[in-house]
């Protein structure tokens, strides 16, 4: 039997959800029944209203970002760029606005390079498994078919600067992505 992890393991400091989701196991229940399971490799942590990077950064609240305010173990999905759909889990308590980005992850079948880097990377990963903005502002869980079970082992993980987001001034270099070391299916 899978171990799901329960909500309340969501509503923690985000920094340790990030770092302790390296290892675990997103599993996405497909149209036809069947379940792809793979394992996270890669996440970032966005510390709500005082993370420049963060859309609830300054308490700002809109339509797209009210769902941060959700308890943690709330789904949070959206699209950048017009075409890359990103996968953030609410952590926290109700009112308190941060998440983790699953960046990257592998199916356990990996075995060659290509294959370790199919899910290397938020967009590949979400199109992989068809996550889409129909899951936010859903819970985590059986009923939603997007789920977390603990991991196995817990390997060795490295922090580093968040990518992508230049435009955060200072908190472009607060280590909060968070890496499985030397993995091969990290993002880059």
């Amino acid at each position: 039997m899978s171990d799901i992890l329960p909500l309340s393991w969501f509503q923690r400091e985000t920094s340790e959800v990030a770092y302790d989701l390296i290892g675990c196991v997103l599993c996405k229940r497909q149209p036809d029944g069947q379940v792809i399971r793979c394992t996270i490799s890669e996440t970032e942590a966005y510390l709500g209203v005082r993370d420049k990077a963060c859309h609830s950064y300054n308490d700002k609240r809109t339509a797209r970002t009210e769902v941060m305010y959700c308890p943690g173990g709330t789904i949070y999905v959206y699209l950048i760029y017009g075409m890359y759909e990103m996968l953030n889990l609410i952590t926290q308590t109700e009112g308190v606005p941060e998440g983790v980005m699953i960046r990257s992850a592998f199916l356990n079948s990996a075995s060659t390079k290509k294959d370790y880097k199919l899910l290397a990377g938020p967009g590949k990963l979400t199109r992989y498994l068809g996550i889409d903005r129909t899951l936010k502002g859903q819970t985590l869980g059986e009923e939603s078919g997007l789920w977390v079970e603990a991991a196995s082992t817990q390997p060795e993980v490295v922090l580093t600067p968040r990518i992508g987001i230049d435009y955060a001034e200072e908190a472009k270099h607060w280590p909060e992505r968070y890496c499985w070391k030397d993995h091969p299916s990290l993002s880059r």
